[in-house]
């Protein structure tokens, strides 16, 4: 086995750093004290054809994988970001860029690739709905086919980014469970034009005030009979199902290269004050109460890399890759908020002042255990899948 990046890989990784090095802490703290996106950053990545790294070439793109993607997420967010950083790659290059190269027929690769490549194009995803919560089984938004179109109508919540996107990939239900013939069948994902949508009047949004991840807003989703022509379907009508995994892995996989990249921001910020801060005469780095849980914080960080970069890899090569995307989601999400709370520990009262990011890092750290899927139903997916224990459900 070969634990070498790759040399594209590599060159993402150099590249990214010194990109992101203009970028540090404290822009990502006025960012988040302004509840707005990080736009200078923004467009240098889509200048830079950071955004298009898996956009096929013959779209603008670099034609490189989620590997690429992964280490990308992990070094913007280890430059200052945080988890708030994996917003940028999540919603775009994630969501629209990932989904579309893979699942997108030749007219809607070439309608929305190029745009996703150089950021000029902007994407978010809807799937939670308020009663089905992670339950992706139980949505009730629906489909129903009128001539040439399918008329969308239902709800969904926690959608962050609709604010920004041109397009919006919805999963909603287009034949009834009772009549789909599969627990998975008679689901489609759909690509609805946010613009146009919300210019007739029919997609309404409310934002939802949140405690942390300010950069990027979420939103409650309203679509009263949103009509998108039937060309707009992602993969195929009541085959949405393969699509969605698609999008869950990566979003996995680049959710835990945000939590990597966070842990090891905390992680570096920890052991400088530990090294500078002199408390009765001697560092207080050299006390064991203090380098020890900082240590093992560096153990956690590494394995949880380690099996981001699997799930990654696995994906890449066309390999089944949930189980991994699953553990490298858990692993990295507990690495993140732990080097957060240690940073927290080791800064100690000074962790509350607003001059240091501790405390946007170690609030926006926690959310990462609840999103894009709660720890525990990555542990019961563990249970059932890895063990092959007996579903409770």
């Amino acid at each position: 086995m070969d634990f070498e990046l790759s040399e594209t890989a590599a060159a993402v990784q150099k590249g990214m750093r010194e990109l992101c090095a203009d970028f540090g802490t404290d822009y990502w703290s006025r960012c988040d004290a302004q509840e707005r996106w990080p736009e200078e950053l923004w467009t240098e990545l889509g200048r830079g054809g950071w955004l298009g790294l898996a956009v096929p070439e013959s779209y603008g793109g670099g034609g490189l994988g989620l590997m690429e993607l992964a280490v990308a997420m992990e070094e913007l967010a280890a430059s200052g970001a945080g988890t708030a950083g994996a917003f940028l790659y999540l919603l775009t290059p994630g969501f629209g860029g990932v989904t579309v190269s893979r699942h997108g027929t030749e007219a809607q690769k070439r309608d929305l690739l190029p745009g996703i490549a150089a950021g000029t194009t902007q994407t978010c995803f809807a799937l939670t709905e308020p009663d089905a919560g992670s339950n992706a089984l139980a949505i009730s938004t629906t489909a129903r086919r009128d001539g040439d179109d399918l008329v969308l109508r239902g709800q969904k919540i926690w959608i962050s980014g609709v604010q920004r996107a041109d397009w919006m990939l919805v999963v909603c239900r287009t034949t009834p469970a009772a009549e789909a013939g599969g627990r998975t069948s008679g689901f489609s994902v759909l690509l609805v034009d946010v613009p146009e949508a919300e210019a007739a009047g029919t997609l309404q949004y409310t934002p939802i005030h949140k405690a942390g991840n300010r950069i990027v807003k979420s939103n409650q989703v309203h679509f009263d009979d949103v009509r998108v022509p039937a060309d707009r379907v992602l993969g195929e009508i009541d085959a949405g199902f393969a699509v969605l995994w698609d999008i869950l892995n990566p979003e996995r996989v680049l959710a835990a290269a945000g939590g990597v990249g966070t842990a090891e921001l905390a992680l570096r910020l920890a052991v400088g004050y530990a090294r500078e801060r002199e408390v009765f005469g001697r560092p207080i780095g050299a006390n064991q109460g203090l380098a020890f849980p900082l240590a093992r914080v560096k153990a956690q960080t590494e394995l949880a890399r380690l099996m981001t970069h699997k799930a990654a890899w696995l994906y890449d090569h066309g390999r089944p890759s949930g189980d991994e995307a699953n553990i490298a989601k858990l692993t990295a999400a507990n690495a993140a908020w732990d080097a957060a709370d240690r940073a927290y520990q080791t800064y100690g009262g000074m962790a509350f002042s607003e001059e240091y990011p501790i405390a946007r890092l170690h609030r926006d750290a926690r959310i990462a255990k609840n999103i894009p899927v709660a720890e525990e139903l990555v542990l019961a997916h563990i249970a059932t899948q890895g063990l092959g224990l007996p579903r409770s459900y």
